[in-house]
């Protein structure tokens, strides 16, 4: 299965009307597209950013869809007053605990592989790092997504509360260092978000 992600910063007294327009317009619409499996969004609102991500059966479906949604994504940044900016991905794991509700939140890490390839950094997360993420308390779920052609990865683990995520961080470090260590990995960039839409439909893969 295959994600885009598109990220807009732009003002933060914008971003509830992103949220807006994304519930209430996107989603209905980007539901009874070919091959669309579901929607997730993420905000923080003192960043004054935005990732939305829409998940896909099949790369046919993902480069499919990328000329019909040019709209939204134009509107979306105007709402903002901002920029974006656009990725593509494979989905290499995706587990859940349990549904999330109000006041989830997720965390996401940026990484590129350094000295090791792709599937032995997509085995390490799933055999070694995903177990020890289960364990934090709060915890809802996990995925990595991963864009082969750049040696590029996103990881992000969701939480049932702000509260959770923040007590989480000290031992999520000590975790994703781990992996850092062993997969041989550089970690581009960190950021915690609210989660605003979790609708991403994923089956379990791990």
């Amino acid at each position: 299965m295959f994600a885009r992600s598109t990220t807009i910063t732009g003002s933060p007294a914008e971003v509830d009307a992103c949220i807006g327009y994304i519930r209430d317009d996107v989603m209905p619409m980007i539901m009874h597209m070919d091959g669309c499996v579901g929607l997730s969004l993420m905000a923080d609102r003192e960043r004054g950013q935005c990732i939305a991500t829409s998940s896909w059966r099949d790369a046919e479906a993902l480069s499919g869809s990328f000329d019909d949604l040019a709209t939204v994504r134009d509107r979306a940044t105007e709402l903002m007053h901002g920029t974006r900016h656009v990725e593509e991905w494979e989905i290499a794991s995706m587990h859940r605990d349990h549904a999330t509700g109000d006041g989830a939140c997720a965390r996401a890490v940026w990484l590129r592989t350094n000295h090791t390839d792709m599937d032995r950094g997509i085995g390490i997360y799933r055999d070694v790092l995903l177990p020890m993420l289960r364990d934090l308390p709060g915890f809802c779920s996990a995925s990595l997504f991963v864009d082969r052609a750049t040696q590029r990865a996103c990881a992000t683990t969701s939480f049932d509360s702000m509260e959770a995520m923040a007590a989480s961080r000290e031992e999520s470090w000590a975790i994703r260092e781990r992996g850092v260590r062993d997969a041989g990995v550089d970690v581009l960039d960190a950021a915690e978000f609210e989660l605003c839409i979790a609708h991403l439909r994923v089956p379990e893969l791990v």
